[in-house]
Formats: structure tokens, sequence, C-alpha cells
């Protein structure tokens, strides 16, 4: 990657906006001693135009790109939380272990489904007829 690609585009908004701003303030300033100089209005209109309306112009851009480079998000991005990180990725259920059940309810569940995960009042199923629980899918299609 070349230096001028490692640059954040918010330090060239920075750094153009206030170059801008600079340029436009010299030219107001030139343009104002030239207006001072000269007493008639129609002597005073070319430095009007050639140097303080464009310097003001310079001036209103300047500012506009200061607040783009402030505006733009120059932090990097936040990591994600870490206990998603630390998850690590499911795998098949396990179909060891007798079926369970929460009591009153009307699934069954393989030991190790993350529905009957901590729930010390799971039973088995015994002799109770019970649909598959969705998540664990305890019996083959």
């Amino acid at each position: 990657m070349t230096r001028e690609a490692a640059v954040p585009t918010s330090r060239i908004l920075l750094w153009s906006g206030l170059a801008a701003a600079a340029g436009g303030a010299v030219l107001c300033v030139l343009g104002w001693y030239g207006i001072s100089g000269e007493r008639f209005a129609e002597r005073q209109l070319p430095y009007l135009a050639s140097c303080t309306v464009p310097g003001a112009a310079l001036i209103v851009a300047g500012a506009v790109l200061v607040l783009a480079a402030y505006a733009r998000d120059v932090r990097p991005p936040e990591p994600r939380a870490a206990a998603a990180e630390e998850t690590p990725p499911q795998s098949s259920p396990s179909a060891e272990g007798p079926l369970l059940r929460v009591p009153g309810g009307t699934l069954a569940h393989r030991p190790d489904c993350p529905l009957i995960e901590g729930k010390p009042e799971a039973t088995e199923v015994g002799e109770a007829t019970l649909a598959p629980c969705p998540v664990c899918e305890p019996w083959p299609p």
C-alpha cells in the first residue's frame, strides 16, 4: 500500500479545508486592500469580482471541508462483544442420554438441547408421548 493510500480521508479533508480557508482569507485581504485604495465604485468592482467574492467562496468551502473531516468517524470500529466471539460453534446435538422434558411441557429434548440447559427441573420423558423439539430434533426425520 502506498503512503498516499494510507493517509486517512478525514486528514485530507481537514488539511484541504484549512488550505482553502486560508487561501480565501488571503484573497479577501487582497480584495479589501485593493478596494481601500480606490475612491470610485466602478474602480472597486474588479477587486470585488476577482478577490473578495472568490475569497469568501473559498472560506465557505474550507469550512464545509473542515466540518466534513470532523463528521467522519476516524476511530476504528469497536470489537464485537467478547462473549459472542468466545462461544464455540454449535455442533450437532448429542443423542447420548435419555430424552428430557420440562414438567408440564409437550416437547421431548436431547440432554444438550439449549432450551433445557440450566433447568434442574427437567426430568426424563419415560413413557410419555411427546412431540420432538424443533431445535434439537431428538428423533431422525
